[in-house]
């Protein structure tokens, strides 16, 4: 495919997300958020699988690449139920 259409599908994705996360309550905003770290281990899935494709095919830059996307979607996904638990905390009232 040309690299082009690729990155204009990323900036068009980009705008139009920016103005859909701008416009969300902050209501809406943990439920979604939890949402999105499912869609975070997905990303995680095609990292490991991409990743176990590049070591078959002996291409070391993408080992590489690999690794980095493996490392970033785990930092993503465990620092994204971290934050989701910490704003869920904020609601629990503790009774005594």
């Amino acid at each position: 495919m040309n690299p082009l259409i690729l990155v204009a599908v990323f900036v068009v994705c980009t705008v139009v997300g920016y103005f859909i996360i701008s416009n969300v309550p902050s209501l809406l905003h943990t439920p979604l958020m939890s949402g999105m770290n499912a869609l975070s281990g997905v990303t995680l899935v095609g990292a490991l699988a991409s990743t176990g494709l590049a070591y078959g095919l002996n291409g070391v830059w993408a080992q590489v690449f690999g690794m980095l996307a493996i490392v970033l979607a785990t930092i993503n996904v465990f620092g994204g139920f971290g934050v989701t638990h910490r704003m869920l905390r904020m609601f629990n009232k503790k009774k005594h």
